[in-house]
């Protein structure tokens, strides 16, 4: 369940830091129960409410009953009294011996069904009509299933020579980009060896990427038009040494933790501007070599990592988004020179977000074949747009384009 709203990754991992005595073991499914539970709680819904049919107001109970549903219908290692007893429980602590005789009446009732789920049922069931058909149109069954229930690794970035701490060295390289290192399990890897010497930072896969496919070299001017905390734009400016970069975004708070990061990693101070490109463009000048939008979008490339876009995501959202994200190319992509690249990216798959603003833009940007070195040529070579997905790159789903300005 969502509390005040929070990502349940940052929440969960608030939670496994107050419980330090956890092992690896513990830990696994406590993730796995927070994210199975958010993933296919619609379906979870269902089948408690056919045995509360007045269903439950309280938020804390439902939670309780949720995770106990998840672990009675979906896992086969914890048998269901166990599931039912631990949901009473926690209920009974929190509530009282009333409401938790009504939680085990419930739960009881729930396991005497006897039905189980697969993975697939479940999060097939979960997801909302429209978008499923949307992501099927978009990128095939196998593909949207991946969205939805791949494993996902914690990315790491290597900054370019460093020396690594043994631990990080032993880790595995990603299949996509030639800088990143693959955590699995839960943990904060900022407390390891290394973070605060500036030897890495925490960024996804599929996101270093994008910063690699802009093509930046040493003495270009560079514009990151919608930088947020600014992930991409410090792996930018490891590699612009003598060059300029300007980061920009419409939360000024951001754009302060990019001035935290830039210092940990011992790189020069970077230009930030807080900028509304729907509304202008903040006085920057036009003559950028190089831009990247990474534009507004509905998050369905990162559902793996943030199922609870499932209950705010509604079926007009991609449009409305896609119109807004085409109206920050538009601008962000003035600022750049005339044959100057722009390259426009999106943490969705939906082809509404992705090819179709493509095409309405082309009265103003010129599709481009990647100019990217450090990326494998499998990857990008001689193409114009590419598609990351769970199941075919290990990445969370992105969609990029380059584009050279008219």
């Amino acid at each position: 369940m969502l509390v005040d709203e929070a990502y349940v990754a940052a929440a969960l991992d608030a939670e496994l830091r107050r419980h330090p005595q956890l092992d690896a073991r513990e830990r696994a499914l406590a993730t796995e129960l927070a994210y199975g539970t958010m993933r296919t709680e619609p379906v979870l819904r269902a089948r408690l409410f056919a045995h509360a049919p007045k269903g439950v107001s309280d938020e804390r109970v439902l939670s309780h009953l949720l995770v106990a549903a998840y672990q009675i219908l979906l896992l086969d290692r914890v048998p269901a009294f166990a599931a039912v007893d631990a949901g009473v429980n926690g209920v009974k602590r929190e509530r009282g011996p009333r409401v938790a005789g009504f939680a085990n009446a419930v739960l009881r009732k729930l396991a005497k069904t006897g039905e189980k789920l697969t993975q697939a049922q479940a999060l097939r069931e979960a997801v909302p009509a429209w978008l499923w058909q949307d992501l099927i149109k978009s990128v095939g069954e196998e593909a949207a299933q991946a969205l939805l229930c791949a494993d996902a690794f914690t990315g790491l970035r290597l900054r370019p020579g460093a020396a690594l701490p043994e631990w990080l060295s032993e880790l595995q390289q990603g299949k996509v980009s030639p800088v990143s290192r693959l955590l699995r399990g839960a943990g904060d890897p900022r407390q390891k060896p290394g973070f605060s010497e500036g030897v890495f930072t925490v960024q996804e896969e599929g996101a270093q990427v994008i910063g690699l496919a802009l093509g930046v070299r040493a003495g270009d001017k560079v514009l990151d038009a919608c930088a947020g905390r600014g992930q991409k734009s410090t792996l930018i400016a490891e590699r612009l040494q003598s060059g300029k970069l300007v980061a920009c975004d419409l939360y000024p708070e951001k754009l302060q933790a990019l001035a935290e990061d830039t210092a940990r990693l011992g790189l020069p101070a970077v230009e930030t501007r807080a900028v509304d490109w729907s509304v202008g463009q903040g006085g920057l000048p036009g003559d950028f070599d190089r831009v990247l939008v990474d534009a507004p979008c509905s998050g369905t490339g990162t559902l793996r990592r943030r199922p609870e876009i499932l209950r705010r995501l509604q079926a007009d959202d991609p449009a409305r988004l896609a119109a807004l994200a085409e109206s920050i190319l538009r601008s962000a992509a003035s600022r750049a020179r005339v044959g100057g690249t722009v390259l426009f990216a999106v943490c969705s798959v939906l082809e509404a977000e992705c090819e179709a603003v493509v095409a309405r833009v082309a009265d103003v940007l010129e599709p481009a074949v990647f100019d990217a070195p450090e990326l494998s040529p499998e990857l990008v070579a001689g193409k114009t747009s590419v598609r990351l997905l769970p199941g075919l790159h290990g990445t969370d789903g992105y969609f990029m384009a380059c584009f050279r300005r008219r």
